[in-house]
């Protein structure tokens, strides 16, 4: 619910559980006063501390920069003395930059608009109900509409900034954030990060915020492996079931700023957007930009309710694939059963034995286009080489289905290889700096989808393979950062638009591809997890979610990723062993329970792998069917961390209902001489009785135990000790 107190020029945003409030101060500046639990009235401007000013700063300039200095803006401005983090630069017409933004009017919607070539969420009246907030600089003509959408079954709130340029001059806006957050406490704060690197994406860094500025970003042209647009904002005691926490993330998939500030007066200033390092865009007389939309959530009861209201906020208001509550079909991808060396006959080998072990969908890997035996040639050039493939995409495909498998194909359609006749034809495709060399990696250089011209010809080259067989499945690979950031095409006073213009040229790709292809079940990629962010998510309902498919490494990336996304968007598999990234051995069974909280599937070669371990596949294949729809919808809790305390790993899914959950239990090194773990439990009923499934199930006079709610959460489930890189699944029913 949104209310507007005019007696009070006050805003108040109510969702199921919290509160949050701005205000006016002489009807002029739009303030922040507060964000957190939810509270029964408007109030709270004394926070803005005019009592300390004998008249207001509009009035009294002598005292205008002490003001300014100290006011919490809800939407700050650079160059006119707020000298904190400020969300948005304008460079005028004569080169100089200073914005000051006054309130002109605001109104309230049901529902929620969509953004103009931007992934964000969405809602019916019902679900959503939205403030706009105008505001403007009246020398420079330019307009601000702040747009706050409340989700109030969730405890979400979206935010986002459409910008106007009123006025007959041609500006350049510096930097355009998404959302500014004050948060003001007593006491210390820490900040939670997810950080990492290429194959080991995601793992979370947590830390005290002194004065100053901490965050983080990335100037790579996607989210990255080695940063995460999240903040995480807590109280010292705050873990999974208690303490406070300030969520705040982007729905983007270029470069980004997320940063805190502690300032002079002990007050917390959050802010997100897009990275102004490596932005520059030309706002024309007449012209408007929108910013990336951030999601704020507040929890009081710890990381679990936070991860909880972004699960349930993407499943309902973000993720649109006809495949979010269905069963993925299990699919095995032939990449690490054959990398570039195959042809029908060696696909269609793996496709029989797949069958008979239940697996549902072959997906081929790199390699099937060009002249592609190896990296580096050929991307761009998406013909099927029929020296490998007999007979032809569709023949293939057609056998495969006849074997009774879907079939899912590879692409990696943002790149081009020197080596193609796509870039001997259009070396000016490329994104490159004039007079500069191209920096290759994987020898490969990035197509310059800013231009429409290049983004036509590859949706048409991907969607004539599409158009070809029956393929039902796409992985959408990404395998190098962007560097050189140049366009051809774009003049001299744009060039600092390429980054973003990037990541909206890819925005209209997927959007064009989902349209004409609405079943197809797409999988985004980045070398692995390097564009796993919540704009994705809005075309594709998967993402993979590292290259590193060990099993004991995943434990952390998934704990990490699973921090604000459902366990469904996770692409997780059981790979070989000893392990390619790690070189390390691990059980088939550990490897299944692992993959088995996420979208599920094989990448291994089925024709060689040993027969005890083949002889496993059939019964995690039905555990994925049994579970799936429990791990997709249900309420994730996290039980114990392997690298804090103990050497063991554990997380639940609890339904809706609170009528059957699933603990997954990983022991990463054995505990010669402990005692049994007693492992509490969450999220269940406590006045219910469970009983437990399968091979945990307990018999006492010829009957099944049966287990309290309460007593599971507080007393805990007593696990054996079972021995290094062992794992056990736990599924209660209520009696």
């Amino acid at each position: 619910m949104i209310t507007f107190e005019e007696g009070k020029q006050i805003f108040k945003l109510d969702t199921q559980n919290t509160t949050y409030m701005m205000g006016l101060v002489d009807d002029v500046f739009l303030g922040h006063i507060y964000y957190g639990k939810k509270l029964r009235s408007a109030g709270g401007s004394y926070r803005f501390r005019t009592d300390e000013y004998p008249m207001s700063p509009r009035y009294l300039l002598r005292e205008k920069l002490g003001f300014f200095g100290g006011f919490p803006f809800e939407y700050p401005t650079g160059g006119v003395g707020d000298y904190s983090e400020s969300c948005l630069d304008i460079t005028n017409e004569v080169g100089q930059n200073g914005c000051e933004l006054h309130y002109v009017s605001h109104h309230i919607e049901k529902g929620k608009p969509r953004l103009p070539g931007l992934p964000a969420s969405f809602g019916s009246e019902q679900d959503v109900e939205t403030l706009f907030i105008v505001l403007q600089d009246e020398l420079l003509k330019v307009q601000v509409e702040l747009q706050y959408s409340v989700f109030e079954a969730e405890d979400v709130i979206t935010r986002c900034v459409t910008i106007r340029n009123g006025s007959e001059h041609t500006y350049r806006l510096e930097k355009a954030y998404s959302a500014c957050l004050h948060v003001e406490k007593e006491k210390d704060m820490e900040l939670i990060t997810l950080a990492g690197a290429w194959a080991r994406e995601r793992h979370m860094d947590r830390r005290p915020v002194g004065h100053g500025k901490t965050g983080v970003s990335t100037v790579r042209g996607e989210t990255s492996h080695q940063e995460h647009a999240f903040l995480g904002l807590v109280s010292p005691e705050t873990t999974q079931t208690v303490g406070e926490v300030y969520g705040m993330q982007l729905v983007y998939s270029g470069n980004y700023s997320a940063q805190v500030e502690k300032n002079l007066y002990d007050i917390y200033r959050l802010t997100m957007g897009i990275n102004g390092e490596t932005f520059s865009w030309k706002l024309n007389a007449g012209d408007v930009f929108v910013t990336p939309e951030a999601i704020l959530t507040y929890s009081d009861q710890g990381l679990g309710q936070m991860s909880r209201n972004y699960h349930d906020f993407m499943r309902n208001h973000l993720i649109r694939s006809p495949y979010l509550h269905k069963d993925r079909p299990i699919l095995i991808n032939n990449w690490e059963a054959t990398y570039f060396d195959f042809n029908t006959e060696k696909l269609l080998d793996l496709a029989r034995e797949a069958k008979k072990q239940g697996i549902e969908m072959l997906v081929m890997d790199d390699g099937w286009f060009g002249k592609r035996n190896f990296d580096d040639s050929s991307l761009g050039d998406w013909v099927v080489n029929e020296e490998k493939l007999q007979g032809g995409l569709k023949y293939l495909v057609d056998q495969v289905n006849a074997i009774g498998l879907k079939f899912g194909i590879w692409f990696e359609p943002e790149m081009v290889s020197p080596d193609s006749d796509l870039y001997r034809a259009h070396p000016d495709w490329a994104i490159q700096l004039k007079d500069r060399p191209v920096n290759m990696h994987r020898a490969q250089y990035v197509l310059d989808i800013t231009r429409e011209d290049v983004r036509d010809y590859v949706y048409g080259s991907i969607a004539k393979i599409l158009r070809s067989a029956n393929i039902e499945y796409v992985k959408w690979d990404m395998n190098r950062a962007i560097s050189d950031a140049g366009s051809c095409m774009l003049p001299a006073d744009q060039q600092g638009e390429v980054f973003h213009r990037y990541v909206l040229g890819l925005y209209d790709l997927l959007e064009r591809l989902t349209t004409e292809f609405p079943n197809l079940l797409l999988e985004h990629c980045s070398g692995g997890g390097g564009r796993f962010d919540a704009g994705m998510l809005y075309y594709g309902p998967q993402i993979w979610t590292s290259d590193d498919t060990d099993a004991v490494e995943r434990l952390r990336i998934q704990e990490g990723t699973a921090l604000l996304y459902p366990l469904s968007t996770m692409g997780a598999h059981v790979s070989k062993c000893p392990n390619e990234q790690v070189g390390r051995m691990t059980s088939m069974k550990m490897r299944g329970d692992v993959a088995l909280s996420g979208t599920f599937g094989y990448e291994l070669d089925l024709t060689t792998m040993p027969e005890e371990e083949k002889a496993l596949i059939p019964a995690q294949v039905e555990n994925y069917h049994k579970y799936h729809s429990l791990i997709s919808d249900g309420d994730y809790y996290r039980l114990h961390s392997w690298d804090s305390h103990a050497p063991y790993d554990a997380w639940m899914v609890v339904s809706k209902d609170k009528s059957e959950a699933l603990v997954t239990f990983c022991q990463v090194l054995g505990r010669p001489g402990y005692k049994r773990i007693l492992l509490p439990l969450q999220g269940l009923d406590a006045s219910a009785e469970y009983i437990l499934d399968g091979e945990d199930a307990v018999l006492k006079n010829g009957e099944t135990v049966s287990y309290e709610g309460d007593l599971l959460m507080e007393l805990g489930l007593l696990i054996g000790n079972s021995g290094d890189f062992s794992s056990r699944l736990y599924h209660f029913r209520r009696k």
